[in-house]
């Protein structure tokens, strides 16, 4: 629920606005489109009790079979069975795709949902063997019980997205991503192609949990990071796993990627713990890869969020291209905006074109805060040229500067650095740049 910081006194009020006299800049206008236009349709809830019982499955599974799900052992292979039969009842096209590893049997599972354009594949995958020490229920049954839930969730609204959805459950993932790199290293160079966007998701249950986003596609880290904006939650960039989970194949081979991740055994900070909750000078997950990783080794609010970010995420961006027509350049590096204090900027860097900016230069600005009105956001030209994009209002008091401004920049140079500038004009609010792109 959205609600309110209590304002300024008048006389603050009255200091702020005076606070607004500053040297007048070139005009820009304000087109009445957001910058990202949302989907069609909203993505469902994915219900937390469904997830939890996967994973009660899971736990079952492993406590049946020596007391783990790793790779060659018969844990996995009743791990793979169980998603294979939900995915099949609920109509979807499941396969199996064998590989050997360490003397053993591994399997994938790829699960196709009917429909959507074969030329745009959208995929999302999670790795569903354990270490041999547990049952892995947070590494990575969460990862798994919430794709899992999400592709239900797909069938049950008998979803129609324009793009083709493809789920992968990887094996072997403990062992080096073997599972993951069979897969798209046997995959023709003309399927690779297809496949428009690699989500992955490998431990989103953390019990001291952190919210972090991959840095790679972004668009796929934007979808993630507006997602988690809208409730408030602030994420940080995944750098823990970096390279170490199923995402890494893909990328190897020039598949966009991204995902979510709770954290593993790095310590969190002090500032983390204020931030998010949870223990400082713990790791994120005490029990990773050890016995202790069972259903109790789980948080359930981590669970729940995330596990609806994946359904947002699946259902945004298999909704075909958002992107408008033109040459975007985009950061989605997020900037602090200092409460009442100095200007800061995100920077984007144009290269490769000829001659000057055009007429009809587009700024797409996603700045989250809880009060608009105490911000002035110019855009700033390589030579040091200010166009004014919004002014201070205090009478503007809704949240957020979410838009697309048209800014007449023909007598600019087009190559440079670009920036995008913001300062807080008055007390008791906060926020941030969340991304800023320029469309040519």
């Amino acid at each position: 629920m959205k609600f309110s910081v209590p304002r300024r006194t008048a006389a603050a009020a009255a200091l702020a606005l005076a606070g607004l006299l500053v040297s007048a800049a070139p005009a820009a206008t304000a087109s009445p489109a957001p910058a990202t236009p949302a989907p069609a349709l909203a993505a469902p809830d994915i219900p937390l009790a469904n997830v939890k019982a996967h994973l009660t499955q899971l736990q079952s599974i492993a406590t049946a079979n020596g007391g783990n799900r790793a790779h060659g052992r018969a844990g996995y292979k009743a791990s793979i069975d169980y998603v294979k039969a939900k995915l099949d009842a609920a109509g979807f096209t499941t396969s199996l795709q064998q590989f050997t590893s360490s003397g053993a049997t591994g399997y994938n599972l790829i699960a196709d949902w009917p429909g959507g354009d074969a030329n745009q594949i959208l995929m999302a995958g999670s790795h569903l063997d354990s270490v041999g020490a547990g049952a892995g229920i947070n590494d990575n049954g969460s990862g798994s019980a919430a794709v899992l839930e999400t592709a239900l969730a797909v069938s049950r609204a008998q979803f129609k997205p324009a793009k083709h959805l493809r789920f992968g459950w990887w094996g072997a993932e403990e062992l080096g991503l073997v599972g993951s790199k069979y897969y798209v290293n046997n995959l023709p160079a003309a399927e690779r192609s297809k496949i428009s966007g690699y989500l992955n998701f490998d431990m989103i249950g953390s019990p001291n949990p952190g919210y972090f986003v991959y840095d790679d596609d972004p668009t796929i880290e934007k979808t993630f990071k507006d997602y988690f904006a809208g409730l408030s939650i602030p994420t940080e960039i995944e750098t823990e796993g970096d390279g170490r989970s199923d995402h890494a194949p893909f990328k190897n081979a020039g598949v966009p990627v991204g995902g979510l991740f709770t954290g593993a055994d790095y310590t969190k900070t002090a500032a983390q713990a204020q931030k998010w909750g949870g223990t400082a000078g713990q790791a994120f997950d005490r029990c990773y890869h050890s016995s202790c990783d069972t259903s109790s080794n789980i948080d359930d609010t981590a669970l729940d969020r995330n596990s609806d970010a994946i359904a947002h995420a699946i259902w945004t961006l298999s909704a075909g291209t958002t992107t408008p027509p033109g040459d975007v350049y985009e950061t989605t590096t997020d900037v602090a905006i200092p409460d009442n204090g100095a200007a800061v900027t995100s920077t984007v860097n144009v290269t490769g074109r000829t001659g000057n900016a055009p007429a009809t230069l587009k700024a797409g600005v996603d700045i989250i805060h809880t009060w608009r009105g105490d911000l002035v956001v110019d855009l700033v030209a390589p030579d040091g040229t200010v166009y004014n994009l919004k002014p201070f209002s205090s009478s503007d008091s809704a949240d957020n500067v979410q838009a697309t401004y048209t800014v007449n920049a023909s007598s600019e140079v087009a190559n440079g650095a670009w920036k995008l500038r913001v300062q807080d004009k008055a007390a008791q609010d906060t926020g941030y740049i969340n991304s800023f792109k320029l469309t040519f």
